[in-house]
């Protein structure tokens, strides 16, 4: 099973779900606004994706930017802050297994499905 963590305000989001559908692979989709993942869920994530959590921040967001910008955060902190701040998590990220991509391109999660 295919998940897709969207945002459906996001162009980039929209792309890569179009891209999920596309496939003809059975896929779960999982508005993380609104469904905001448990730590251990956005662990697994990050460690899927092969990254640090910072670089799994979106950090042109006002958000980061008036609370978080210059901090020296550990990573846990920096998960915290994405749990609280959902908005802060970068998208669309695509789940195969235990592999991840982001979907930034969106051309990205070709590369995952095949």
């Amino acid at each position: 099973m295919i998940k897709i963590y969207h945002n459906p305000r996001c162009r980039k989001s929209r792309e890569g779900l179009a891209i999920v559908e596309s496939s003809g692979k059975d896929y779960e989709i999982i508005n993380y606004l609104k469904e905001i993942p448990s730590k251990d869920e956005l662990r697994k994530v990050i460690e899927y994706l092969t990254l640090r959590p910072e670089q799994l921040v979106r950090k042109n967001e006002a958000i980061w930017k008036e609370k978080f910008k210059g901090e020296n955060l550990s990573d846990d902190q920096i998960i915290e802050a994405m749990l609280a701040y959902p908005k802060l998590i970068e998208r669309p990220i695509v789940i195969k297994g235990n592999k991840a991509v982001i979907g930034r391109p969106p051309e990205k999660i070709l590369e995952l499905l095949n």
